[in-house]
């Protein structure tokens, strides 16, 4: 194997704490996307994932995720916020 992940260093990056409310929207954005996307493709709500029967039980709303199923999206957005900030943009409310 070649592939060599490099992300951007974000290790000394600090948010605003004002942006975790856009945080946690963002998140909630993802989830929907990653819905949109899999409901696209033929999935639909099931117990359990299943390949095969294109089934998954995350194909809800982000409100009714498990707080561990959240953190997956908020982590996402969070490593994102942060790899803007390292790029050296500034994210500011209008």
């Amino acid at each position: 194997m070649t592939y060599q992940p490099r992300p951007i260093d974000t290790s000394s990056v600090s948010l605003d704490p004002e942006l975790e409310e856009l945080l946690e929207e963002l998140a909630s954005n993802n989830h929907d996307h990653w819905a949109l996307q899999r409901m696209a493709d033929g999935w639909r709500l099931g117990p359990a994932r299943n390949d095969a029967l294109k089934t998954h039980p995350g194909l809800v709303s982000y409100e009714e995720l498990s707080e561990s199923e959240k953190e997956y999206d908020r982590l996402s957005v969070l490593e994102t916020l942060k790899a803007i900030a390292a790029l050296g943009y500034k994210i500011e409310k209008r």
